[in-house]
């Protein structure tokens, strides 16, 4: 009976120096390939070496020198079924006594993996929590299908941060598969009819918002006619509440699908904030707004409706987001254009609550 042999991933197939697992091996590699591309499966490539349970360090050695294998980052100890048992990196096969043997106690156990059918983003975002630099991939029945190394992983992780600046930006892309460098490049160069067709659907959106906020800036026309001071304020309301959206966003956008921590944790920390923050600039306006129009109630309205502003723009930052990673859309799709028309409108619709409730 020969003796258990170790696999390593090398391009389209991976090479077995054991005949006898070498067309399970195959098959489970086409299976891998015929995933989606941004999935995990996708992604399986040669950074991985395999070696079975009972092998001893000095076996898995000699067979990976020759078979000439030098770049790989995770040996992947399995059963007799393939059954992933657990791994190694290189450096810790290499401080192994010739005869231990490496399902012994120097394996990881237990280590994080994924299915196939993963999302690319989210095994990155394990790998990160984790702190490992290759990541296991196994089927349902904890079969090891291949290994995702660690140059993948980054540009799994720069693909998906080009995404999110197109998204917040607005841009729609005819295709979701902005792959990097080269894809932002086209991205930048395409003619501009392309770009026209990439950027103007979100924009619809937003003049339909400006069209909302522009009714609710006419509900109130008697008392702006009025009061043309109450005018005054609202481009740097409407601007600040943004700002403080759109700060929200670049954390929440990223941060939602790499953090473990629940809403309820998330939500707490922007609400403080977000009223740490509108308590700030809403002290500021208010001594300025007194000074530069002489009425304290007006100063005191626009300090009320910058601090009610800014926290429910800090909450809405995060809430957006969430709720669409949680209907499993892109986070990205809830900022940018969508967040700041409702952002808008409600700061519009703050202010002019407090300065018919205190001014008028």
């Amino acid at each position: 009976m020969s003796t258990p042999g170790v696999s390593v991933w090398a391009g389209r197939r991976r090479a077995c120096l054991c005949g006898s697992i070498q067309q399970v091996t195959i098959v489970r590699v086409r299976r891998a390939r015929s995933h989606p591309h941004e999935t995990s499966g996708a992604h399986v490539g040669p950074e991985g070496a395999v070696a079975h349970a009972g092998e001893t360090a000095h076996d898995v050695r000699a067979r990976i020198r020759k078979a000439g294998k030098t770049r790989w980052e995770l040996l992947c100890v399995v059963d007799a079924d393939e059954r992933l048992i657990g791994t190694m990196t290189a450096a810790e096969l290499l401080a192994l006594p010739d005869d231990a043997d490496v399902a012994g106690p120097a394996l990881k156990r237990g280590g994080p993996h994924v299915l196939p059918g993963a999302d690319q983003e989210r095994m990155a975002s394990v790998a990160l929590h984790h702190e490992v630099v290759a990541m296991p991939v196994v089927d349902e029945g904890g079969r090891l299908v291949g290994v995702v190394g660690p140059a993948r992983l980054m540009r799994i992780l720069r693909r998906e941060h080009v995404e999110d600046l197109h998204r917040l930006a607005g841009i729609t892309r005819e295709t979701e598969q902005v792959a990097g460098a080269q894809e932002a490049l086209e991205a930048l160069e395409e003619p501009p009819m392309r770009r026209v067709r990439h950027r103007l659907p979100w924009l619809l959106v937003g003049l339909a918002g400006s069209m909302l906020a522009t009714l609710v800036v006419a509900r109130f026309e008697t008392a702006l006619a009025a009061k043309p001071a109450l005018a005054f304020f609202v481009p740097g309301l409407v601007y600040l509440a943004d700002a403080i959206g759109t700060q929200t966003e670049a954390v929440a956008v990223r941060g939602l699908s790499l953090s473990h921590a629940g809403l309820a944790r998330l939500l707490g920390g922007e609400l403080r904030t977000g009223a740490l923050i509108g308590g700030v600039l809403g002290l500021l306006s208010l001594p300025m707004v007194w000074a530069v129009f002489g009425e304290m109630r007006l100063a005191v309205a626009v300090a009320l409706a910058l601090a009610s502003a800014s926290l429910v723009a800090s909450s809405l930052g995060l809430l957006l987001p969430w709720l669409l990673s949680r209907l499993r859309s892109d986070p990205a799709y809830g900022s940018g254009p969508l967040a700041t028309i409702v952002q808008d409108v409600l700061s519009l619709l703050i202010y002019f609550a407090f300065v018919t409730a205190i001014v008028i």
